[in-house]
């Protein structure tokens, strides 16, 4: 067993998150074992998706999850504040509100938009690489568009409808298909010309989406063609005012947008870390990710520099800052063990591209994929990433932004996913099934024939000589059960002629005989006439509680459920006709919030979301009271000196 270790983080982006998440899972009994992750932000940023916010597509929210939620339950203590200062000297993190000591330092501050000098861009241009930065652009679309309708000067009326963005990397192409389908639900909502809006991308270079084959980036260049983006290559962007760009051949655009997505550098702070540095002032590291002559400074995701082959350093990509998080987790606990350090060895596995919520170009280890297919798969990369980082939670939300409350059509479901009706219409379906049930449950409960006999009354007495419930009376079609109950007691033996006589009364069935599976399943579960009585006596149990659930709307999608279950039940056992379908279908209908208009899942279901909530992230703290209660634990710990 090893001395404390104490691990520091900074930075919670893709490869901070990632580090953070396997050392605080290899090391979750541990008590020696100390991480601490600090960030300007409470939350972790789906840089990828940022345009989609920019762009209108998606609420902002989507494209944030809160960092007490990714660490909830886990050993990694949150805090959120600035960092002032690192010296890997003397191991210690200063921030604006504290002071932390480290045994080993892992350093993923990312990285920020570089201007390459060009006059004006800092001042009069935007870019997109943090939340602030899309909500910023998406505030500032919507004025340009407010503007502009209210603007009777053609050519002023053309600088505020003219959107331009300068590079044609992933997140300027990107940031164009946005616009490009935004375009249309702002003009209608401004009650403007959507003719006169015009997107641009300018290029410096002679090709686009440099990171894809030129058979993939040619299939986006032909797409933003057709629907009419306007692509100027060869065009480096000289100077930029306040109404206007100029192009190196001269040229000047009038426009009073400007996305600047040319490139980016290695965070400004890190250069006051006193480490060496690379190309766009990237920290260099070896093979192991370590920094240049300090064993016990890592460097995680777009800040970090190692040449995978001379003069080519890494990627600034997710997937590539997620590998390097592997490596920095490995090598960290390798040296806590004193094993051997494993070297970075990437492998990538390609390379996406969309061009607005229904196209997308893909290289995908090896396969070349375009349109329905393409998207189909940056969405399950997505999910992936997003299981990884929060569960089902990040997973679910994704799927709510992206498709079931999308609008405008625009996701390669168009709107299929996100049309929505009135419950109201739903509460006559809800209850007539839920009587329904009730109904079988209870003809069951009496018997088939008392309740022909009697009707409701039947209930008052009683289970009948028939009941489901009464021992020997078998109601199940099962050959097994009926060899039993004639090779053994002889009470089986009417219980059989009366099974008979009532499947004989029953509707022609759907299958004519059981399939194999499901009888060997069932021949498992229901072996003798001793558990089939208890079997039935739970079908009873289960119609009547699946039909009050739904009269009161009470957990309506997990009644609903179990009705469609029971119809593929009786559907299989050979038992049921075509009538029965009708349930199984209703069942489907009333799964989408049937019981939340006028029934308890009103109440219910908020008051147990909060519930779950809170075991499964814990009570939300404020931020300014996390570094007090993380120093507290320290304190506690004895791992770090505030």
């Amino acid at each position: 067993m090893f001395n404390d270790a104490k691990i520091l983080i900074l930075g919670a982006g893709y490869g901070g998150i990632r580090v953070a998440k396997k050392l605080a899972k290899k090391y979750k009994k541990n008590p020696n074992v100390k991480i601490t992750l600090i960030d300007k932000n409470p939350f972790h940023t789906l840089m990828t998706e940022l345009h989609e916010v920019a762009g209108g597509r998606v609420q902002p929210e989507s494209v944030q999850i809160e960092l007490s939620k990714i660490f909830h339950k886990t050993k990694v203590k949150v805090v959120t504040d600035y960092i002032t200062k690192v010296d890997t000297d003397k191991k210690i993190v200063t921030t604006t509100f504290g002071e932390y000591n480290y045994d080993y330092l892992v350093i993923g501050t990312g990285s920020e938009p570089a201007f390459f000098n060009v006059p004006g861009v800092k001042e009069n241009g935007f870019t997109l690489w943090s939340f602030e930065d899309a909500i910023r652009i998406r505030e500032h679309v919507h004025s340009m568009f407010s503007n502009a309708a209210k603007e009777r000067d053609e050519n002023k009326r053309k600088e505020f409808l003219t959107f331009t963005i300068a590079g044609s990397g992933f997140t300027g192409i990107e940031m164009a298909g946005e616009l490009l389908e935004w375009k249309s639900k702002l003009s209608k909502d401004y009650n403007v010309d959507e003719k006169e809006v015009r997107i641009l991308v300018v290029e410096a270079m002679s090709t686009i989406l440099n990171m894809l084959d030129r058979k993939q980036a040619n299939k986006a260049e032909r797409y933003m063609f057709n629907h009419k983006i306007d692509l100027i290559k060869d065009s480096p962007i000289v100077e930029v005012a306040p109404n206007s760009i100029k192009l190196k051949n001269g040229d000047e655009i009038s426009t009073k947008t400007l996305i600047w997505t040319c490139g980016i550098q290695a965070n400004q702070q890190s250069s006051e870390y006193g480490l060496e540095k690379g190309k766009s002032g990237r920290l260099v590291t070896n093979e192991y990710m370590q920094v240049i002559g300090k064993e016990d400074v890592f460097v995680v995701g777009d800040i970090s520099y190692y040449e995978e082959e001379p003069s080519k350093g890494n990627p600034q990509i997710v997937e590539a800052a997620m590998q390097t998080g592997d490596t920095i987790a490995n090598n960290i606990s390798a040296l806590l063990e004193s094993k051997k350090l494993t070297k970075f060895k990437p492998k990538y596995h390609g390379f996406m591209v969309s061009i607005g919520g229904r196209y997308c170009v893909a290289n995908l280890s090896g396969f070349k994929l375009s349109g329905f297919f393409a998207m189909v798969m940056k969405h399950l990369v997505n999910l992936h990433y997003l299981w990884g980082v929060n569960g089902i939670n990040a997973c679910y939300h994704y799927l709510v932004h992206e498709f079931f409350s999308i609008e405008d059509k625009r996701s390669i479901m168009r709107g299929h996913l996100s049309s929505k009706g009135n419950r109201l219409w739903l509460i006559p379906l809800r209850l007539f099934i839920g009587s329904i049930w009730v109904l079988e449950g209870l003809k069951k409960f009496v018997g088939e024939g008392t309740w022909a006999e009697k009707g409701l009354l039947s209930v008052v007495s009683g289970p009948g000589p028939d009941s489901w419930l009464r021992y020997g009376n078998i109601k199940l079609p099962f050959e097994w059960l009926a060899s039993a109950a004639n090779s053994g007691a002889s009470e089986y033996v009417k219980s059989a002629d009366a099974a008979a006589q009532t499947a004989s009364a029953q509707p022609i069935p759907i299958l004519s005989h059981m399939p194999s599976f499901y009888k060997s399943l069932m021949n498992i579960m229901i072996p003798n006439p001793d558990i089939a009585i208890w079997f039935q006596r739970m079908v009873v149990f289960t119609e009547i509680c699946i039909g009050l659930a739904l009269l009161a709307g009470l957990f309506t999608f997990l009644a609903s459920a179990a009705s469609a279950f029971l119809v593929v039940n009786f559907v299989l056992s050979a038992m049921a006709g075509w009538d029965i379908l009708w349930y199984f279908f209703g069942a489907i209908a009333l799964m989408s919030g049937a019981g939340r208009t006028f029934g308890l899942d009103y109440w219910v279901m908020p008051w147990i979301s909060e519930q779950l909530s809170k075991w499964r992230f814990g009570k939300r703290i404020p931020v300014y009271n996390q570094e007090l209660q993380v120093k507290e634990f320290i304190s506690h710990e004895g791992s770090i000196n505030s």
